[in-house]
């Protein structure tokens, strides 16, 4: 992809691919057959909505908005649409948003459908628990899970971006964003600026703009995580390579999946930093070094002690997330991705539940019968997604609360995961089902 490579910068590792990335102004052109083959009338071609953020979030809005007849810019803080990080997993819940959008091909052929989702104690290495994704599970949510890369996710939206008329502007830093009666303003550090009808915010965790709604800041969770990708021969410690594996054990996990079909192995260790326990003050490249690594992890079993040789060293990403905000709405402006509701890595939904939000911010503005009532139809796509967003916050911190359980917890959690059969999706329904659709 041109112009496209590693995102300088921060340790923000967990977003869920809407980076710090800035800016997007909706089309006026008319598209024929949108998404779900709807044709957008007049009133529809001229409305612009400008986006700030160009991470997966934010190239999804804006395939979104430009698919259903509107006119997108994107204005990028950085040199080039980048994605900081390695794998990424991709849930029935966004697929299906992106199989709407056409480019679900794509992320097949560039990623993995792994066989199970499948969890292992780090210390005994046996098996505790397994979720089948196989053809029963395919039916269940009409929609596969897939696991590939994050820049190779960012390159497929960026072509089908470019494809459907986007203008993607890198070096645009967003500094502010005003909201009067009659259009959204953004205001660039260059002196340039963009009016829109609305101003949709994909800033990622720091979020300048989520700075109109609340003064509250990040929540570190006191746990890090390193990664690494090396190529599928060079990894002696792997899994199957048709699992996705989660190793966990007291305060840490492992994580293994393959990558681009097959080529590569992407392994994240992740572990509670008691260099930051012990004193919460601390900068984040003041905990969590390589050396905590090595600790947390040298009671493990041998394949995951081998497995952390493999994992860059250089740099780490500790963890964060925001407590759910109710309100994502303010007149014009919306926010996304998460500049909405930053979560912990555990349920593997950062960039799903940006999909998702992209997905029903396209639909709440086809069905907006202009832009007089754009605040309108803001609030509608809030009301649709930020209780669901906020549940999905709240269960990736019990999540990982229950995978790092230890003494007597562990036992009882051990021993209910291995009486659960690989084909009980009673428990995955809320997340992979999908929410209702509301109607403006």
């Amino acid at each position: 992809m041109p112009g496209c490579g590693q995102r300088p910068g921060s340790l923000d590792g967990q977003q869920d691919g809407a980076g710090r990335v800035l800016g997007l102004v909706a089309h006026v052109s008319l598209i024929p057959g949108g998404r779900d083959g709807l044709t957008l009338g007049s009133w529809e071609a001229n409305m612009d909505i400008l986006v700030v953020g160009g991470g997966i979030g934010g190239l999804t809005a804006a395939l979104a908005l430009a698919r259903d007849g509107h006119r997108v810019r994107v204005l990028e803080k950085a040199v080039r649409f980048a994605e900081l990080g390695a794998g990424l997993q991709l849930a029935p819940n966004a697929t299906r948003v992106l199989e709407r959008l056409g480019v679900l091909g794509h992320v097949l052929e560039a990623g993995v459908r792994p066989r199970r989702l499948l969890l292992r104690s780090a210390l005994a290495a046996a098996e505790l628990t397994a979720l089948d994704l196989g053809e029963p599970f395919t039916s269940r949510y009409r929609a596969p899970y897939v696991v590939l890369h994050r820049s190779d996710l960012l390159a497929i939206l960026h072509d089908a971006c470019q494809a459907s008329g986007v203008v993607l502007c890198p070096r645009k830093d967003v500094q502010a964003v005003t909201d009067d009666a009659g259009a959204a303003t953004a205001e660039c550090a260059d002196g340039t600026s963009y009016q829109a009808a609305a101003v949709i915010a994909a800033d990622g965790l720091h979020s300048g703009v989520r700075r109109l709604f609340t003064g509250d800041q990040p929540v570190c969770s006191g746990f890090v995580a390193y990664r690494g990708t090396a190529r599928i021969d060079e990894v002696t410690a792997r899994s199957e390579l048709d699992e996705v594996v989660a190793w966990i054990g007291p305060d840490l996990h492992f994580v293994q999946y393959p990558l681009r079909a097959g080529e590569i192995y992407n392994q994240v260790a992740v572990f509670r930093s008691q260099r930051y326990a012990a004193d919460p003050g601390l900068d984040d490249g003041q905990w969590g070094g390589p050396d905590e690594l090595d600790e947390a992890f040298q009671a493990c079993c041998p394949q995951v002690r081998e497995a952390t040789g493999f994992l860059w060293r250089d740099r780490w990403w500790p963890m964060y997330d925001r407590e759910p905000l109710a309100g994502w709405t303010r007149g014009r402006i919306a926010l996304l991705g998460d500049a909405a509701h930053p979560m912990l890595q555990y349920l593997a939904q950062g960039a799903c539940q940006a999909i998702e939000d992209a997905d029903a911010l396209a639909r709440v503005l086809a069905a907006c019968p202009g832009p007089h009532l754009i605040g309108k139809a803001l609030a509608e796509y809030a009301q649709t997604r930020a209780p669901h967003a906020a549940r999905v916050q709240r269960t990736a911190r019990v999540w990982g609360d229950i995978w790092h359980v230890s003494g007597v917890g562990a036992l009882l959690r051990d021993e209910l995961f291995r009486r659960r059969p690989a084909d009980d999706y009673s428990y995955t329904d809320w997340l992979y089902a999908g929410p209702r659709t509301h109607a403006l």
